[in-house]
């Protein structure tokens, strides 16, 4: 075993990993950059995560374990701004991340990237400290723009994407079906490609009794249908709720809807709308935002999770859902064919097509639902997700990168 730890540098430039999740930049990627800098950091390996600041209050450092950090730097306003506008700021947070960098001695052994604007950073930031650069994207602009759902991603992101993609070491994916991915819209080797899917806090996310859930989660109706993301037409929300009406024969049932902020508020009254029109709309409930560490309590509450997406790149909230023992309804995106067990622990749709999301529903429903044994084997199912197995497959190239760069590394995974 080699005797010095990794010191790497995470980069999300537009979001922030200690924001709101359900708002409109930050989800899934924000939960994934934390949890994986804390399961590095605990296998003795430094990670700072550098990040823009948002919010005048946002302070310049935020521990996330005893050798893992968010930092924030200043690019643009300290307020939210659009992708648009975080790629005009990105040379003032280029500059201020080296001078970071330069008043406090930091040097580092990898940089690894998140997201099309953080790959413009680590590609600048590879040429110029002639370290490795790793690059994982969780979403891919051409993949959106060939779906054709929601807004157009602009040709700045593909082609900055292109860019990052030659000039990284290694692309992390979180599935093969995103590999496809890549290989399809992208002129990328095949071997600089490694799939390392996501993972789950499984000690944050764990079943809680059905009756201290509801009253907790202050959800009293008999059937609960739970919804958790962006409120972003990507994510199909439209389709679940024009899934409601084959489901009539359910009394009391709800439809819970979590996620959105103010930026999302033109597509949140968009989907008011629509179940206005469909004379369902005493069926559904928007909480808008809440803690992350208060979701077991949700999920453990519903009958169902339902994940209605034209696009996820991996599908997270199904691992969420599943380690709390709740049963997953999905669209066949990401790897929710491979997390979900088909008429076990939930039920893959061929597309987020309204009637077979309502049949899959309806077949569940119409069952035992969440009984002991069933909660017991939804958790089962995902504890090969747990973070410090994804760590490992991370920290693996991390660790060859570095080696090759003739500084070694002190910890290898076993």
């Amino acid at each position: 075993m080699h005797t010095r730890p990794l010191k790497i540098a995470m980069i999300s430039a537009h979001s922030c990993p200690f924001g709101d999740l359900g708002s409109k930049d930050t989800g899934g990627m924000s939960v994934y950059i934390r949890e994986m800098a804390g399961a590095l950091a605990e296998r003795g390996h430094s990670i700072d995560v550098f990040t823009r600041i948002h919010d005048a209050r946002d302070p310049i450092f935020v521990e996330l374990g005893e050798q893992a950090r968010i930092i924030h730097l200043k690019a643009g306003p300290p307020t939210r701004l659009s992708k648009g506008e975080v790629f005009i700021a990105l040379p003032e947070f280029i500059a201020n991340l080296e001078k970071f960098c330069g008043d406090t001695g930091n040097r580092y052994d990898v940089v690894f990237s998140h997201y099309w604007l953080s790959g413009l950073v680590g590609k600048h930031l590879q040429q110029k400290w002639q370290v490795p650069f790793i690059m994982m994207y969780h979403t891919l602009g051409a993949v959106k723009n060939a779906v054709g759902v929601g807004e157009k991603e602009s040709e700045v992101r593909i082609t900055s994407e292109m860019e990052s993609m030659r000039d990284c070491q290694l692309i992390l994916v979180p599935t093969e079906k995103e590999k496809q991915n890549v290989l399809k819209w992208y002129q990328v080797f095949p071997e600089k490609i490694r799939e390392a899917p996501c993972g789950v806090n499984l000690e944050q996310f764990h079943p809680v009794p059905r009756d201290t859930a509801r009253q907790k989660a202050g959800l009293t109706d008999p059937k609960i249908l739970l919804f958790v993301g962006r409120i972003d037409p990507l994510k199909g929300l439209a389709q679940l709720i024009k899934a409601l009406p084959f489901l009539r024969s359910h009394k009391g049932l709800k439809l819970v809807i979590i996620g959105g902020d103010e930026h999302s508020r033109s597509e949140t009254e968009k989907l008011k709308a629509l179940a206005h029109q469909l004379q369902i709309q005493d069926s559904i409930t928007f909480l808008g935002m809440i803690k992350h560490d208060q979701l077991p309590d949700f999920y453990s509450a519903a009958d169902l999770c339902i994940m209605p997406s034209y696009y996820e790149s991996f599908g997270l909230v199904a691992l969420e859902a599943l380690a709390c023992g709740t049963p997953v309804i999905a669209a066949d995106v990401g790897d929710l064919r491979n997390i979900i067990r088909q008429g076990e622990t939930g039920y893959v749709v061929e597309n987020n097509d309204p009637e077979k999301l309502g049949q899959a529903i309806d077949r569940f429903l119409s069952g035992p639902g969440k009984l002991p044994e069933s909660i017991r084997r939804n958790r089962a199912s995902v504890v090969s997700y747990s973070w410090d197995r994804i760590a490992d497959t991370v920290l693996r190239p991390c660790i060859r990168f570095a080696a090759e760069r003739g500084r070694p590394p002190s910890i290898c995974p076993e």
